[in-house]
This record gives C-alpha cells, sequence and structure tokens, in this order.
C-alpha cells in the first residue's frame, strides 16, 4: 500500500489557491493536497507551499493576521518547501514595495521594482523596444545550478510570468534560475530544503506540472 504525500498550500488569502491544488493533484496522483491556514495541518504535512498574488503589505499583513509566520519559517526549515510568485519573495528580507516591508528573512536579501524607464538592450537600435511592466507572459528560464525540481525539464524552457517586483539575494549562492527582461533577474531561488520560482508552475502548462511533480518526488535534499 503506497502512502500518499500530503502537501498544505497555505491559504493566507493571497494568491490562485483552486489553480494551484488542481494542478498539483494533476502532477502527482499520490499527492494529497491541502489548502488550508490551519498551523497544525501545515506543520503535519509533508510537503509546504506558499503561494502568492497581490502587493507585499496586503500578504505579510494577513500571514501576520493568520498568525502564521512562525509556522511559515518553521516548516522552510525542516521540510520540502515551495515558494511561488509573491511567496518567493515573501522569503526575502526586505522588500521595496509599498514604501518598504519587511519580509520573512529566510533568504537574505531584497524585493526591488522593474524601471518604468525599462528596455530591452538586446533589440536591435532602431527598434528601442520599451519594455511593459509587469512583465507578464512566457519568458526562458536558464538553469543555474542542477537541482532536483528541475529535473527532465529542458534548459531555456518558458514559464509564465506576471509580476513588477523581483528578488535580488545578497550573494549569488541562491540564484537557481534567471531570465532576462531588460536586465539579467533572479528568478528561481534554492537554499537547503527551500525552493521558490518567480514565474508560476500552476499556469506553465507541461514544465509547471513536471516542476509540481518534482517538489512532490523531492525529499529536501
Amino acid at each position: 500500500m503506497t502512502t500518499s504525500i500530503t502537501v498544505a498550500v497555505i491559504d493566507y488569502g493571497m494568491g490562485n489557491l483552486h489553480s494551484v491544488a488542481k494542478a498539483l493533484e494533476h502532477a502527482s496522483p499520490k499527492a494529497k493536497v491541502q489548502v488550508t491556514s490551519n498551523k497544525q495541518l501545515i506543520a503535519n504535512a509533508d510537503r509546504v507551499l506558499l503561494p502568492g498574488v497581490g502587493a507585499m503589505r496586503d500578504c505579510m499583513g494577513e500571514m501576520q493576521r493568520l498568525d502564521l509566520i512562525d509556522t511559515i519559517k518553521q516548516a522552510a526549515k525542516n521540510k520540502p518547501f515551495l515558494g511561488i510568485c509573491i511567496g518567493m519573495q515573501a522569503l526575502m528580507t526586505h522588500s521595496t514595495e509599498n514604501s518598504g516591508v519587511n519580509c520573512l528573512d529566510i533568504i537574505p536579501g531584497e524585493v526591488e521594482r522593474f524601471s518604468d524607464d525599462l528596455h530591452d538592450p538586446l533589440a536591435a537600435q532602431s527598434a528601442d523596444v520599451r519594455l511593459k511592466i509587469p512583465h507578464m507572459g512566457w519568458n526562458q528560464v536558464n538553469q543555474q545550478i542542477k537541482h532536483p525540481l528541475w529535473k527532465n525539464i529542458p534548459q531555456n524552457q518558458r514559464f509564465y510570468f506576471v509580476h513588477s517586483y523581483f528578488a535580488v539575494p545578497r550573494t549569488s549562492e541562491p540564484i537557481a534560475g534567471s531570465a532576462h527582461y531588460g536586465h539579467p533577474v533572479c528568478v528561481a531561488l534554492a537554499q537547503d530544503n527551500i525552493f521558490a520560482t518567480q514565474f508560476h508552475p500552476e499556469k506553465s502548462a507541461d514544465a509547471g506540472l513536471q516542476l509540481f511533480s518534482n517538489f512532490i518526488d523531492w525529499d529536501g535534499n
């Protein structure tokens, strides 16, 4: 008899939780997905996923209101942990959004906004392409390290993005993936049992499902 793996998708009111849960279930039939804000269920889960969309001030405010900060930090210490979009940015020390917001400070670094005057230096000079903010749509991801969550995902695979802010870790060590949008941007982080992506796996077709499947299979090492 195969024991199902429980995955707690943390519900703090920010994020497309239904899409994330359905994608996880589709990626791995052995996963028992629980969308929850219950601290005990999160603590008992085999895997924990921190999603998120919206403004950082609202995200951190809801985590605090629901008394989830310590639970999230503990989960990030001792079990396979996946952050997505704002869930990745929240792992950093501080965000410049909303005039400055302190984050979870699990991975040292800042969250910064794309410049309003962002241009593509790779375009022909005659084109002088001004890039739209937010960065929205499909973009190639360059895998910076070998990692179990990149298993069976080709180098430079396209993933789906929607964001105006991006993580800038204090050192290059945790950078697991990068993309180019006006300049190189960190879009995946890896630190011990933590992996996090700026892109949305649940919106990234087969590549996103593969990453979710890899997460279910990952033991955190």
